[in-house]
């Protein structure tokens, strides 16, 4: 499997950027992870990894889910912490977790789907309480979580409840986690709840457009992951210091569902950014291209 992809970055080499393979093609394709010590490389949303491992399909307290797109892979740290987290599920009363998308076997831009997820420290879970964990391969690929979030995005469900505010807290009190996204209506509900003593946790717990059937977990750069770049803002920056239960978090439910009508001077429209998809092994950290090329 190696020697195409080996081809196709000495082809990237001799090619205009924009005739160069894709990142999706190359990173994309690889099926087993590069055999060296495990290492994130660049940032959650343009980088690579190596060294990662498989989370096991099936074990007492969980599934993974979709198999079929083979993305169960994570630094060693993620699996640990998503195996740890399904044991507490255990504690608040579900049978364990479905856990959806990691990182592909080598990190770098998905061929679908996220932006990020691209060096082996993010992680989805299903909303959706097992009811078993012994579902075949067919089975997961045709089974759906559930949405706990309105339609309209401004309340949550019948579908949410305690046991979803408990496994979020349980989620987001590790030390290792950096943040974990959710639908804003979500957060909101968190909220009403809140005491001064859930700030350090309930700060991490971050509103963003869509995720209504699953939370997104990021784990910080591991001590020692020199190659690994931080987020930034941190959640306290992006708090002020507070549990992010402010203006910025009722913004979600406010402008960003109804805009406010621009003013009467015209306004120049924001230059394209591109998707990670459209990226190719130029424009990853040039580590990538060892994990690219490794056994």
């Amino acid at each position: 499997m190696i020697r195409p992809f080996l081809t196709a970055l000495a082809l990237a080499c001799a090619l205009p950027a924009t005739a160069a393979p894709l990142a999706v093609e190359t990173l994309g394709q690889a099926q087993s992870p590069s055999q060296q010590p495990p290492m994130p490389i660049g940032s959650y949303a343009k980088g690579c990894a190596a060294g990662l491992v498989q989370l096991p399909e099936t074990g007492p307290t969980w599934q993974a889910m979709r198999l079929s797109r083979n993305r169960n892979y994570g630094q060693p740290v993620l699996v640990d912490y998503l195996q740890q987290l399904s044991v507490a599920a255990t504690q608040i009363g579900w049978r364990g977790l479905y856990i959806g998308d990691m990182s592909q076997p080598r990190g770098g831009p998905m061929t679908s789907g996220h932006a990020s997820h691209q060096i082996g420290l993010d992680a989805d879970i299903w909303m959706l309480p097992p009811d078993r964990l012994d579902l075949s391969r067919k089975q997961r690929e045709n089974i759906s979580s559930i949405p706990v979030r309105s339609a309209d995005q401004r309340s949550v469900t019948r579908n949410w409840t305690p046991r979803h505010h408990a496994l979020l807290r349980a989620a987001a009190s590790d030390a290792r986690v950096d943040r974990i996204f959710v639908a804003a209506a979500v957060k909101i509900e968190m909220c009403k709840t809140a005491t001064r003593k859930d700030t350090a946790w309930l700060q991490k717990i971050r509103p963003v457009a869509g995720h209504d059937t699953h939370f997104h977990v990021r784990l910080k750069c591991p001590k020692g992951a020199t190659l690994c770049k931080t987020q930034t803002p941190t959640v306290d920056d992006l708090s002020k210091g507070g549990n992010g239960c402010d203006d910025t978090l009722t913004w979600w439910v406010t402008d960003y569902l109804n805009p406010p009508k621009p003013g009467k001077k015209p306004q120049e429209p924001a230059p394209r950014t591109r998707h990670p998809r459209e990226y190719t092994m130029a424009d990853l950290p040039a580590q990538c291209a060892a994990v690219l090329s490794a056994p």
